[in-house]
C-alpha cells in the first residue's frame, strides 16, 4: 500500500497561494508608489517616508525623475543600476544625484537636486516630464 504524498495532496494549493501574494504584493507596491507620486507631485515632497529601491523596481517604476535646482533641467535615473540595496529608501538617493551640466560649468560636483516623481518610462517627446502642480509649465 502507498499513500499520497504531501507534495501531492497540498502542493496545487501551496503554489496557488504563493502566486497570490505574489500578486498582492506586486499591487501594494504599486500603491505606495503611486501614493507617494502624489504626494511630491501634489505638495512637492515631503520625500519621507519613501517607497524602497525593491518596491519601485517590483511595482515596475524603472526610472526616478529628479530636478536640477540649479539649471531647471528634468532628468531620469534607472533604478536598475543604482548601486544601492534594494530596502533603501528613495529619499535616500536624493544626496548622491548630481547635474552633469551645473558640475561641467562649476568644476566641481553640483549637489542640489531635487526628487519628482517615480516612472514607468524616461523622459521623451511622447512621455514628457511631470507637472509639480496644475498651471506649473
Amino acid at each position: 500500500m502507498t499513500t499520497k504524498s504531501r507534495e501531492r495532496i497540498y502542493g496545487a494549493s501551496v503554489r496557488a497561494a504563493a502566486e497570490r501574494a505574489a500578486e498582492v504584493r506586486k499591487e501594494a507596491d504599486r500603491l505606495a508608489c503611486e501614493a507617494w507620486n502624489q504626494r511630491m507631485l501634489g505638495f512637492q515632497g515631503p520625500a519621507q517616508p519613501s517607497p524602497t529601491l525593491g518596491d519601485a523596481l517590483n511595482a515596475s517604476y524603472c526610472y526616478l525623475e529628479v530636478k536640477c535646482l540649479g539649471c531647471e533641467t528634468h532628468q531620469t535615473v534607472a533604478l536598475d543600476i543604482v548601486r544601492r540595496r534594494k530596502s533603501t529608501p528613495i529619499h535616500e538617493l536624493e544626496r548622491a544625484m548630481r547635474c552633469r551640466q551645473c558640475s561641467e560649468l562649476g568644476g566641481r560636483p553640483y549637489k542640489r537636486s531635487h526628487l519628482v516623481a517615480l516612472r514607468t518610462t524616461k523622459i521623451s517627446a511622447k512621455d514628457p516630464r511631470s507637472n509639480w502642480w496644475p498651471g506649473e509649465r
